[in-house]
């Protein structure tokens, strides 16, 4: 008996560690996935109203076109998320679509929750590889 719950066990590990559920993402889509997860991490974890110098401490993360594009507009509110002083407390990146090897557009889901309210809305983050570095190149309403 106590061979047979042995040889049980085996076959279970076995079978067990061959199962796994496939990435269907594309390379391209992780890492740009990546990319976005670590722009809105920064930018919610900081002062979310526009400026010349929070639009700065975002470089890092934005195409030199939308850098550039941004710096000569003039906002007042986030213009990271839905362009308003009404921020949201969260995010989540959602649905990649891979739009050439070195272009992807993600859904990013925005959150508003308090008290008397629970709201949620979808964005997109178009983003573009540059040599080995993936930036976000646009955001934009659906």
């Amino acid at each position: 008996m106590k061979h047979l719950s042995f040889r049980g066990l085996a076959i279970l590990i076995f079978f067990t560690g061959s199962c796994s559920v496939p990435n269907l993402e594309s390379s391209e889509c992780a890492a740009a996935r990546i990319v976005v997860r670590e722009f809105y991490s920064f930018h919610f974890g900081n002062e979310m109203k526009f400026s010349q110098q929070n639009l700065a401490a975002r470089k890092r993360f934005l195409t030199s076109e939308l850098f550039e594009s941004l710096a000569s507009a003039q906002s007042e509110g986030d213009v990271f998320t839905i362009g308003s002083d009404d921020v949201p407390k969260a995010f989540r990146v959602g649905a990649c679509e891979e739009q050439s090897p070195a272009r992807v557009s993600l859904d990013v889901l925005l959150f508003w929750r308090d008290d008397v309210r629970s709201e949620q809305r979808q964005i997109k983050a178009e983003v573009v590889r540059q040599g080995e570095t993936w930036l976000v190149n646009s955001i934009f309403v659906p």
